[in-house]
């Protein structure tokens, strides 16, 4: 792990500040009175794109412009990753393709192309988002941006945490979602930065729970079969941020899907904005173990709110 993380960190949010929203912390004293502890909820749903993913595809692409070599850019993401990654590119003047699997939303599908990106549709498959990636680097000769396994997207995130750390002090825990691990991995570097007291929780669906399976066994257990409604976070750990994760978090807390719907809605009924159903696992996991958090005063990070409105689950 790079020591210099804190100083990348701080590059990277000069780097991208130009395409990346200061998002608001917003707090609801009917929510805190059902989850028994203070609660902070750092809004990257409202981010652009809707997702904390523009910071660090920003952070990646805005760091190839300039480089006469490089044709474009590519990668593969079911969403977030896929429109940050397009916008961040449309931003920069370079040429972006996009793979994404069939089953994406459409609504992110319409939206990676609203922003200038061609997408290139594969099957519902790691290995053929994979495969459908390696074509465009071999016959254009396009530069991969990994969607949670580069240094550059994991700094880029890290700035979601450290706005944390700048806007709300004593912190007793930061609550993440883990999917690839790119966030919690930045944020935890971030952690260690500027609150160093603060523990990391790690939240996860127990339908696609391999963080969980992985830290309680000691060694990486890659995501099989994943079966949940927080499409955001089916994804396997990644290598980088494996090791992160397993070394730095307190603890990974999973919940159900009916506690993840609960959740959804409750922020949708109280705070009054849109989130996905990814966005809602960490207040699952504060209203599943309130005896853990009684008292305490907690960040979460609502990681996006691009989510299909006509497939609400409630």
């Amino acid at each position: 792990m790079n020591k210099n993380y804190q100083i990348e960190i701080e590059k990277a949010h000069i780097r991208i500040k130009s395409a990346i929203h200061l998002t608001p912390i917003l707090t609801s004293e009917s929510i805190d009175l059902l989850a028994g502890c203070n609660l902070y909820f750092k809004c990257e749903n409202f981010q652009k794109i809707g997702a904390f993913k523009m910071r660090g595809a920003a952070n990646a692409v805005f760091q190839l412009t300039g480089n006469s070599a490089i044709n474009g850019i590519t990668t593969h993401s079911s969403g977030n990753h896929a429109q940050a990654v397009a916008l961040a590119a449309k931003e920069a003047g370079l040429h972006a393709k996009i793979v994404m699997p069939s089953d994406a939303p459409k609504v992110k599908i319409a939206a990676v192309k609203g922003y200038g990106a061609e997408v290139v549709l594969c099957e519902p498959t790691l290995q053929a988002r994979e495969d459908g990636v390696q074509k465009i680097i071999k016959e254009d000769g396009f530069v991969f941006i990994h969607p949670y396994d580069n240094w550059e997207v994991i700094y880029g995130q890290g700035t979601c945490a450290k706005e944390i750390y700048e806007q709300e002090v004593d912190l007793d825990a930061l609550l993440v979602p883990i999917g690839g691990g790119g966030l919690m991995a930045g944020s935890i570097l971030s952690t260690l930065a500027y609150s160093p007291n603060t523990q990391i929780i790690g939240c996860e669906p127990k339908g696609a729970d391999d963080a969980y399976q992985s830290w309680k066994s000691g060694k990486h257990i890659p995501q099989t079969n994943p079966n949940t409604i927080a499409d955001g976070l089916k994804t396997s750990v990644g290598k980088i941020n494996f090791p992160i994760i397993m070394e730095n978090v307190a603890a990974i807390l999973t919940v159900t899907d009916e506690e993840i719907i609960a959740a959804m809605r409750l922020i949708y009924e109280r705070l009054k904005i849109v989130i996905e159903p990814s966005c809602a696992v960490p207040l699952a996991v504060v209203l599943a173990n309130k005896a853990l958090f009684e008292g305490k005063r907690l960040a979460l990070i609502l990681t996006g709110g691009n989510v299909d409105l006509a497939e609400l689950p409630f």
